[in-house]
């Protein structure tokens, strides 16, 4: 029975931690416009079964490439097509089993070092899974979201070279080869897979498609829709991107615009929800008995957990004030 408070106590921490990250992780602009997008590409999705077979080849080749230590650490992560997905979108080489390692890693480390410090068990362990399955996801979406950061930014550039080009007479297929070339970073690195797909056989709506599912950004969402309904129905092209480059700019600059304006806010809701965790593993750190009565005191147990409903609330409500949709 005396293990219960500790329990609930550390469930509620836990649960308010991973509700500020999800509250201050950024506005759902991604999720709405992905809803709007839904209807129009579903319509212009391209399917053939030779594609299905090609993936299931590359597929076949990339798992017999990797090594026997990758492949018993992958099986033990849930969700690893998601995984998967996530980790190619940092745009580096890191494989399943790296981090699942990480995430080994870290959990043992941070269970230790709260041993050490005379922490129980339970809170050890509790705490343990928790910064080794956070901190891994927590760097891949940092990774992924500066790679976005910088597609975006570039995108509309590459926007342009492409409406130079086909106005110089050059095919759609021709230009984006030309694109790949001429960008660097992500855009160019992009821009070059989707080449290849073409080269090898895909069409150029799959392989707009397949890289417009793994960004999941808005923009190339709008850059696939696009191209294929100007496949389907004709018209000036080029007109069309230069159109779409102009919006995508003016949609970059509002988004500046509600980012400055909701700084503030934002800054005031990291800093208030973070200090008193901080605070609290100072001290512990400096005098654990003394912040051992918050796990055995009854009457402190029931103030923290009061607290920590009481913060999230608030973290929570200053978050959807200053999340905007674009």
């Amino acid at each position: 029975m005396a293990l219960m408070p500790l329990l609930m106590l550390v469930i509620a921490a836990a649960a308010v931690l991973v509700l500020l990250v999800l509250a201050l992780s950024g506005p759902s602009a991604q999720r709405a416009s992905a809803r709007r997008l839904t209807s129009l590409r579903d319509r212009h999705m391209v399917s053939a079964s030779g594609t299905n077979a090609m993936e299931a080849q590359l597929r076949r080749i990339s798992t017999a490439q990797a090594s026997g230590f990758d492949l018993t650490l992958a099986r033990l992560l849930p969700n690893q097509e998601q995984l998967e997905r996530r980790l190619a979108m940092t745009g580096k080489s890191w494989t399943l089993g790296q981090y699942g390692l990480a995430t080994l890693l870290l959990t043992l480390a941070t269970m230790s070092l709260l041993l050490l410090k005379g922490a129980p068990l339970l809170l050890a362990l509790l705490f343990g899974i928790f910064v080794g399955v956070g901190l891994p996801h927590f760097v891949v979406g940092f990774f992924i979201g500066r790679r976005i950061a910088k597609f975006t930014a570039a995108f509309p550039d590459a926007i342009d070279l492409l409406v130079r080009g086909l106005r110089s007479g050059l095919p759609i297929t021709e230009t984006m080869g030309v694109v790949g070339q001429e960008v660097d970073g992500p855009v160019g690195e992009e821009f070059r897979a989707i080449s290849d797909k073409m080269k090898i056989g895909r069409t150029l709506d799959a392989a707009l498609q397949e890289t417009a599912d793994r960004l999941g950004t808005p923009e190339f969402q709008f850059f696939t829709i696009t191209i294929a309904i100007q496949r389907e129905t004709g018209g000036n092209l080029a007109e069309t991107l230069n159109n779409l480059s102009d919006v995508l700019r003016k949609r970059a600059q509002m988004k500046l615009k509600i980012k400055a304006m909701s700084s503030e806010s934002k800054a005031s809701a990291l800093i208030v929800g973070a200090l008193p965790f901080v605070v609290f593993g100072l001290v512990w750190f400096i005098n654990n008995n003394y912040m051992m009565h918050f796990f055995t005191d009854p009457r402190l147990i029931v103030a923290g957990g009061g607290g920590l409903v009481w913060m999230a609330i608030g973290a929570f409500i200053m978050a959807k004030m200053v999340n905007f949709e674009i």
